[in-house]
């Protein structure tokens, strides 16, 4: 329905947001190497390194003996079942990334990205309690960096690709714009949505940011700014 082109919400603290590109870079390069595989060898990795509840919760051997059942809680948010997918979650980690990284600082917005992709995992496994599927994808830790920027970096404006007669790019505040997207995610929940979408991971990602980032900010930065 919209896409985020840019925001106008300059850095304080960093010179250059190195995390936020090296997680954007890293989920291309896996996958490329994806792409490069033969499709029954996709499934498979989404299998043996994406978060099945069913085998988290040690109710199915791991596919992998050597890999913790654990670990797919990280390993799961660096796989992307297409194109679409992967350039979606990038974009957004790519708007909205850099002004996160500003705030907590590049360590602190790493343990920050990790920390929302396993508490959306963990969103996703609690109502999912039996699913046998993979789950995978970075919506999740982008969802919390999303959060994080609503809480954060409400009046910051957005620029989003908006089709009104022609896709336009129209400017608004950050709030009515991670609001609607939030808001999208809890309608679909609500009258049951059957699509392929882990819409419990997007909304415990974006809740996971938005108690993280008060803990995680640095010292001086406020909430609520971006005017």
């Amino acid at each position: 329905m919209f896409l985020p082109l840019h925001d106008v919400n300059p850095h304080r603290h960093v010179g250059f947001p190195y995390v936020t590109y090296g997680l954007i870079g890293l989920n291309i390069l896996i996958f490329a190497i994806q792409m490069l595989m033969p499709h029954s060898a996709v499934d498979e990795a989404a299998i043996r390194f994406g978060m099945i509840p069913i085998v988290v919760r040690d109710l199915y051997p791991a596919p992998l003996p050597w890999l913790p059942d654990w670990a797919t809680l990280f390993t799961y948010a660096f796989l992307h079942a297409d194109w679409l997918h992967l350039l979606t979650n990038m974009l957004f980690l790519w708007v909205f990334g850099d002004n996160i990284e500003d705030a907590l600082g590049h360590i602190r917005f790493l343990v920050f990205y990790f920390a929302c992709a396993v508490l959306a995992a963990l969103a996703h496994l609690a109502f999912n309690w039996s699913g046998n599927g993979p789950l995978i994808g970075a919506s999740g830790a982008v969802a919390g960096v999303m959060g994080a920027y609503i809480l954060l970096f409400p009046h910051a404006r957005v620029f989003v690709l908006a089709r009104i007669v022609i896709p336009i790019p129209l400017p608004v505040p950050a709030f009515w714009m991670l609001g609607f997207w939030v808001a999208t995610q809890l309608f679909y929940v609500l009258i049951g949505s059957t699509e392929p979408v882990a819409w419990w991971a997007h909304i415990g990602g974006f809740l996971a940011g938005i108690a993280l980032a008060p803990l995680m900010r640095r010292k001086g930065v406020p909430l609520l700014s971006g005017r």
